[in-house]
């Protein structure tokens, strides 16, 4: 129920299908296709690995820092011209991405597709979802995950295809006219700046009331929850990029440490989809400790067994399920902390250091191994890291912490 009134049930799926359509052409082309351009890219400009890359990683920093106010937009116009807006800056970015000469105009590429990302990924779709229906949000947030988690699973595949048969420039101006013919006007389909039903006086709830960005900022809540994302961000970030070399150092084949780190994808399906038939009436705090829970026990189990095979692959599989899982938790629990009128701007600016940790995670990484640092040194300097951020959580969602608590608090004023 949202305001008192059902939500129209057709239109919930309409939205949702636009949604897992332009989620997995977003992520697809936006944030995996990287990995299959960014060799071709090296060889024909003669750039190294850290140039590639860095400007990738750039993006990554300047979708945090567009996060705010790109949900706060979110808040006030809707997904219709957001996130439309977004697919534009994608197609700009990707047209400038294949007309790339220099690393200058490299850079620039990927700074638009940084702003492009901030305006169409996960945060934005949920913000949209959040703002068009309200607490019936949680259980579509859910249902989305599930299908964002296959962008991967197509986009990779098609992106080799493309750039076998198109180059990597032809691929980079096939997705710009997929976003401009697919996603565009999918998302000029999605409710407008008066469409949200998640707006009207009645989303106040009886425990006080929603908090503005600036409130939410001044609770302590805020930031141990920042803080756990952060840290879980970093390091699933590094551990995607370094996972294999990592395994391939304790001693394991080639083909097996590529099996091992391919159960990765499945777990993280596996994890949303149990989310979504047994948790999905479960308080969000309470399967967020579970899932930040997983990463630690299963860096645990490869800091004493890193040579047995069962423990890799236990690894593995707790790593993926706790970032599926988390993905839908970093949705969710913002709105129950914190209230659903301004969770675009809460959530984007809660996501902004997530951003940053997951664009320095891998280059970190690859300092410590650089510097000489043996691989259970660095799983037992994440397994602490993993522990760190677990606490976070678990201090931001005690019952002290919730937002009955914390309305008061936050709105209590400063020194001064």
């Amino acid at each position: 129920m949202t305001d008192g009134v059902a939500p129209d049930p057709g239109r919930q799926r309409a939205t949702l299908a636009i949604l897992a359509i332009t989620q997995i052409a977003s992520w697809g082309s936006l944030y995996y296709s990287i990995t299959i351009l960014g060799p071709a890219l090296a060889r024909e400009f003669q750039w190294s690995g850290a140039m590639v890359y860095g400007a990738y990683s750039w993006s990554l920093i300047v979708s945090s820092l567009a996060a705010t106010p790109a949900g706060a937009l979110l808040d006030r116009l809707g997904g219709r011209v957001v996130m439309g807006a977004g697919s534009l800056a994608a197609a700009a970015g990707m047209l400038l991405l294949a007309g790339t000469t220099s690393w200058a105009l490299y850079v620039l590429a990927w700074t638009v597709l940084g702003l492009a990302m901030a305006l169409t990924l996960y945060e934005a779709a949920f913000a949209t979802l959040n703002r068009d229906f309200g607490a019936a949000s949680r259980r579509l947030i859910s249902t989305l995950t599930l299908f964002g988690g296959f962008a991967s699973t197509v986009f990779w595949p098609l992106t080799m295809r493309l750039d076998t048969a198109l180059g990597w420039r032809g691929t980079c101006l096939a997705y710009a006219v997929m976003h401009l013919v697919l996603c565009l006007p999918l998302h000029l389909c999605l409710a407008g700046r008066h469409g949200g039903t998640a707006r009207a006086p009645a989303t106040a709830s009886a425990s006080g009331g929603d908090l503005q960005l600036r409130e939410a900022l001044r609770h302590p809540a805020f930031w141990k929850l920042a803080l756990a994302f952060a840290v879980n961000a970093l390091i699933f970030s590094a551990l995607a990029v370094h996972l294999i070399p990592l395994l391939r150092q304790l001693g394991y084949g080639a083909t097996l440490a590529v099996a091992l780190a391919a159960l990765i994808g499945p777990a993280q399906v596996a994890g949303r989809i149990a989310e979504r038939l047994w948790f999905q009436d479960a308080p969000p705090q309470r399967i967020g400790r579970l899932a930040f829970a997983a990463l630690p026990a299963g860096l645990l189990a490869m800091v004493l067994l890193a040579h047995r095979q069962w423990a890799a692959g236990l690894f593995c599989l707790l790593l993926g399920a706790s970032n599926g899982v988390l993905t839908i938790v970093r949705g969710t629990v913002p709105q129950e902390l914190f209230g659903r009128r301004h969770y675009g701007a809460i959530a984007g600016a809660m996501a902004g250091p997530s951003l940053l940790a997951r664009a320095a995670g891998p280059l970190l990484t690859a300092l410590l191994l650089g510097a000489g640092t043996s691989p259970l040194a660095l799983l037992g300097l994440f397994l602490g890291l993993s522990l760190l951020s677990l606490g976070g959580f678990v201090a931001a969602t005690i019952p002290g912490e919730r937002r009955s608590d914390g309305v008061a608090e936050a709105k209590a004023p400063g020194p001064g």
